[in-house]
């Protein structure tokens, strides 16, 4: 199979990668699209509930070049949030009462006006999380207070380690990247994140290191805590395990090393009923860096936009957001595989 040969700044790079994910089914056969397995399962068509989490890409701008990313980010990337857009979204934030805002990128700490965003969201929401790559807090003297600006403003911090030994970690995330993870750690567990009672929440995402499934969620946290507790000291509140999706880099890796087909299968076959009830999508709403609007966080990265009537966060109808029909792709394949996954972790 011949590869992409794109990069993420041509204008066709997400049109290819759809085309890839819609008519893969030519070259293997005949392959249900995503909203006929609900039906032969006996499940409705998707449809969101209330709004209880709004995640916001603040910018695709990172310090790492991870070879899993769904989000395609690294160094080079320019997309970052205004701080105009940041305005409106906090405008809905106070209609709607939200109870989650969900930070991610990126490095959602390299976005010039995190920090402000962060202060002026915290009176409004239960809860703000922020996806740290960890890396970041150690980049350059600026970000070293981050572990106590996340305390100060009760953050909760969700941060990925492929990982509790280096060689693993690195092949997936860039030379280095275990050992800046484990003292960035060790500096959010000082100020009591991770620690029982502290009430600061500290929780760590796996991702597989290739085109296969995580391990059972449970387990895989107990061996990680034993791990890092016993080698290194470190603790932690929860791990999440997260399927890596079939999109963006992933997706080209797959292609490359000619494993989509079987990927997409496995997939497909691993498919579970019992994991829609929980999909992410039902009751989070996906704001791009450039404010437009998705369903999840992997439809935006398809730039594959929420059925309303102005998918802006600006223009945004509140009323179109309760009971709207989810926009859904093959790629939902991967929230709904075996013990489902979603950026919570797994769901059945």
């Amino acid at each position: 199979m011949q590869s992409l040969k794109l990069t993420a700044s041509e204008p066709s790079y997400v049109q290819k990668q759809l085309e890839q994910l819609n008519h893969f089914s030519d070259r293997v056969g005949q392959i249900t699209p995503f909203d006929e397995k609900l039906k032969l399962a006996g499940l409705p068509q998707l449809v969101t509930t209330q709004l209880e989490i709004m995640q916001v890409n603040m910018g695709k701008m990172c310090n790492q070049t991870c070879k899993h990313c769904h989000v395609d980010a690294g160094p080079g990337r320019k997309e970052i949030m205004t701080k105009e857009t940041m305005s409106q979204i906090l405008n809905v934030v106070k209609t709607l009462s939200v109870k989650t805002l969900d930070l991610t990128g990126g490095a959602p700490e390299m976005n010039p006006q995190f920090r402000w965003f962060v202060e002026q969201l915290a009176p409004f929401v239960d809860k703000i999380i922020v996806r740290c790559n960890l890396t970041i807090i150690l980049a350059n003297k600026s970000y070293q207070d981050l572990p106590e600006f996340f305390k100060k403003n009760k953050v909760h911090v969700v941060s990925s380690l492929p990982f509790y030994t280096k060689d693993k970690t690195d092949r997936q995330r860039g030379e280095g990247v275990f050992e800046k993870s484990i003292r960035a750690l060790k500096m959010l567990n000082a100020v009591g994140y991770g620690v029982a009672g502290s009430g600061l929440g500290l929780d760590l995402v796996y991702n597989p290191s290739g085109a296969f499934f995580s391990p059972d969620q449970k387990a895989l946290e107990l061996e990680f805590k034993q791990k890092m507790k016993a080698e290194y000291d470190i603790e932690f509140n929860q791990l999440f395990t997260i399927t890596n999706m079939p999109i963006s880099r992933f997706l080209d890796y797959l292609i490359q090393s000619e494993n989509f087909e079987e990927y997409m299968e496995q997939l497909m076959a691993a498919f579970n009923p019992a994991s829609v009830a929980g999909l992410m999508c039902k009751n989070t709403l996906s704001v791009g860096w450039d404010g437009f609007l998705y369903d999840c966080d992997f439809n935006q990265m398809l730039e594959l936009k929420s059925n309303v009537s102005k998918p802006h966060i600006a223009e945004l109808n509140l009323d179109e957001l309760t009971g709207r029909a989810i926009v859904t792709n093959q790629h939902c394949y991967g929230c709904t595989a075996g013990q489902g996954s979603s950026c919570g972790g797994s769901l059945a």
